[in-house]
């Protein structure tokens, strides 16, 4: 299907490009009016009043865990089920595209809006990001993928630069949008509020334009995040095609009469057009495919989901799983009134709430109290606290819910720490004093300082959607073996974080001074102590990895290794697989992760796991030549199951890409040395050597000449009396060769 634009005038093309209210677009011509509406955990629908901060009500819709939590499962392929049964609820609720999924990088545990993105890391955000908008795009609802680019904070966010050098940018903030722009073909991206390298998101041509469609090939439409645009007119030549919400008819008017001023080029109004058409005709394809969802079967989706995404931090001494005939005290506000959400513009509505109170009582046969413990309103505790002690000593195990009130983390703020409520961790220890044995469940979107637990079992949930009850008292209970596992690196203390000291920035200037070394690629550069590492999580049953083979046949490596489940329960293990180059060129971190893969095994069971490792993974960012390369030589490749629990490593020869740069009176005596074509220029070097310049002849003075040396310009070499700056650029042109 498509839609003819050639009977329409210019304002009526310019029309098409802006909303027509909050949520729809203009009906133009042939060209239908669309539906768009905030997720990406849920379908926030609003019939009556509408918003983009969660305030107004919305239809009841399934809410299932946010990105914090569905990232810890690790496992694609449940991530595109949750995509699907999205797009399921959106075409019964009339949603036409999905404002989902958000792949930002977690650059800094106090971000506000970090509970909506995946994780620390690029590959795995990349491959999880991809099977969202797979999953959700197959049912015909479009996705919007979020937010495009470098959008890691909330303070400032919709004026403020992220200020990045470009291997940074390159190998971590944008290449997870290039993978799934290529691999899941998304049908919108969403510009973001924030300027990159000072200019706008919305009016930045070389990012939608030159990279999003010349370099990536997109084909799809570039709509603006709600109120991002600025300037129109800027933002059209730079290649955005819709500006959400409406503005009334002014920034249609302006596009006019750019056009009639001969400032804007119509043809760049005509593409944006063209580009809304073909939105539209997709999204009226997909209406056709409406297939009714049922509310129940979604529910218990979400609960199977959210089961994956618990990850088991700390098991001393094998308290967990719990008997189901001890008796229990459930102790924390959370447990009866839980947060399973994060706050703001992708607030669900959901089709109902399971307490994890109500499921482990459910579940249990032994006698289950309750104590509320504190509140999350600030007010004081002291007789709640003394009941909840109470309680826990008179019990066999207590499950002590902690964690961050709606209140205290959303959209639109960043934490100024990373702590848990004092008044929780001074409850924590009194309990600790009369019940060893203590469960904590914890209820979070941004990272928490965990040193300060001393509980033998923890158990994380960050934020696990409306099932989310159920799921954490399946995994108490051992119905469900854990299996999840941390997608960014918990710090020791907020100062050993990467960005502590340029977070959230100042003067609405974000320098992004970490460079390339973010999350866990920081903690292991520096040889710093963490928390619990990217990538952990344990098990009610152990995992052995044997016989670790890659293979190099093809431009792709695949790496092999045999899992063995070595205890007495089923299980699934995530196998995650890193590399490294010691002898790199250019900076790089201790290790990477370049591919995952989960297995599930029966006791006793053993599998040997594939992974692939894409060559585009392998290369680095080069400056020089603004080009992706990939290193000649040797790599490490770890397999394990966290980034600092490696239990097999292998070295394998690697191909590389030739870097040829041209040689220039600025090219050091070091980087000729190292230029197979540069022999006629160090001939004419050794021929106008001036006395005195042997590798040796800094003896005397306690110099080692010859490093000192490679780092002189050709230039200067003439100023030591190097023959004449004349005859050496003739050398230097005949090297280069023609231009």
């Amino acid at each position: 299907m498509t839609f003819e634009l050639t009977e329409l005038s210019l304002a009526e093309k310019a029309a098409l490009g802006s909303g027509q209210d909050f949520w729809t677009t203009k009906a133009v011509g042939p060209v239908p009016s669309l539906v768009l509406t905030d997720g990406p955990h849920g379908v926030r629908r609003q019939a009556g009043a509408t918003d983009h901060l969660g305030l107004a009500g919305s239809l009841p819709a399934t809410c299932f865990p946010p990105a914090v939590g569905l990232g810890q499962s690790w496992d694609a392929e449940l991530v595109r089920r949750v995509g699907v049964a999205l797009g399921r609820e959106s075409r019964n609720l009339g949603v036409d595209v999905l404002l989902g999924p958000g792949i930002n990088i977690k650059r800094d545990p106090r971000c506000g809006r970090n509970f909506e993105y995946y994780s620390e890391d690029p590959v795995l955000t990349g491959v999880l990001g991809a099977a969202w908008v797979q999953g959700l795009q197959s049912t015909g609802v479009g996705a919007s993928l979020k937010h495009f680019a470098a959008n890691n904070t909330e303070h400032d966010r919709m004026r403020s630069s992220s200020d990045i050098d470009p291997r940074p940018l390159r190998e971590i903030y944008l290449r997870a949008f290039a993978h799934i722009v290529r691999t899941a073909e998304p049908w919108t991206v969403m510009c973001s509020y924030n300027r990159i390298n000072g200019v706008p998101a919305a009016e930045n041509r070389w990012l939608l334009t030159e990279l999003l469609r010349e370099e990536w090939g997109y084909q799809g439409l570039v709509v603006s995040d709600w109120g991002a645009v600025s300037d129109r007119v800027a933002a059209v030549a730079a290649g955005l095609d819709l500006q959400m919400p409406s503005s009334g008819s002014a920034s249609d008017d302006a596009v006019v009469a750019a056009v009639r001023a001969g400032t804007l080029d119509p043809a760049v109004v005509d593409r944006a057009a063209e580009r809304v058409a073909a939105l539209a005709a997709k999204a009226v394809a997909g209406r056709a495919d409406v297939e009714p969802h049922d509310a129940p079967e979604h529910h218990a989706l979400a609960r199977e989901v959210a089961a994956q995404c618990i990850v088991l931090l700390r098991n001393d001494g094998g308290l967990l799983p719990l008997s189901p005939s001890r008796s229990i005290a459930v102790i924390g506000e959370f447990a009866e009134s839980p947060r399973y959400q994060g706050g703001g513009s992708s607030h669900v509505n959901p089709t109902r709430v399971d307490t994890p109170l109500a499921e482990i009582r459910a579940l249990a046969t032994g006698t289950v109290t309750y104590a509320q413990g504190f509140t999350t309103d600030g007010s004081p505790a002291g007789a709640l606290s003394e009941e909840a002690v109470r309680a826990a000593a008179q019990a066999e195990v207590a499950v002590l819910f902690l964690g961050l009130a709606a209140s205290q983390e959303s959209e639109g703020f960043d934490r100024d720490h990373i702590e848990l409520p004092a008044g929780q961790l001074a409850l924590l220890t009194e309990v600790l004093a009369v019940q060893p044995d203590t469960v904590v469940v914890l209820a979070h979107g941004g990272v928490l300082r965990l040193a300060p637990i001393g509980a033998p079992a923890i158990l994380d949930g960050a934020l696990l959607g409306q099932a989310g009850g159920g799921a954490i008292a399946d995994v108490l209970f051992g119905a469900v073996n854990p299996s999840g596992r941390l997608t960014e690196t918990v710090p020791v203390r907020i100062q050993d974080t990467p960005a502590y000291l340029n977070f959230p920035g100042e003067n609405s200037h974000v320098r992004y001074g970490e460079g390339l070394f973010v999350g866990y690629r920081w903690y292991d550069a520096r040889e710093l102590e963490v928390g619990y590492p990217f990538g952990h999580g344990l098990s009610y049953t152990s995992f052995e990895y044997s016989d670790l083979a890659v293979d190099s046949a093809s431009a792709d490596l695949t790496v092999s290794v045999t899992i063995t489940n070595t205890g007495d329960r089923a299980g699934r293990e995530v196998v995650q697989c890193y590399t490294a180059k010691p002898d790199s060129t250019v900076v790089r971190p201790p290790r990477e992760l370049k591919g995952f893969r989960g297995v599930y095994l029966e006791p006793g069971a053993g599998e040997r796991v594939r992974i692939t490792i894409r060559r585009e993974d392998l290369a680095y960012w080069e400056t020089r030549t603004d080009q992706w390369i990939v290193e000649d030589g040797d790599y490490e490749v770890s397999v394990g199951a966290s980034s600092r629990d490696l239990r097999c490593v292998a070295k394998v020869s690697v191909s590389g890409d030739q870097v040829r740069l041209p040689l220039s009176l600025e090219s050091t005596l070091g980087e000729i040395m190292t230029d197979p074509n540069a022999g006629p220029v160090l001939e004419f070097l050794a021929g106008n050597a001036p006395a005195g310049m042997a590798a040796d002849g800094g003896d005397a003075l306690g110099l080692d000449l010859a490093r000192m040396m490679a780092s002189v310009p050709l230039g200067k070499l003439v100023a030591f009396g190097a023959g004449s700056l004349a005859e050496l650029e003739q050398v230097i042109a005949k090297v280069n060769g023609p231009s």
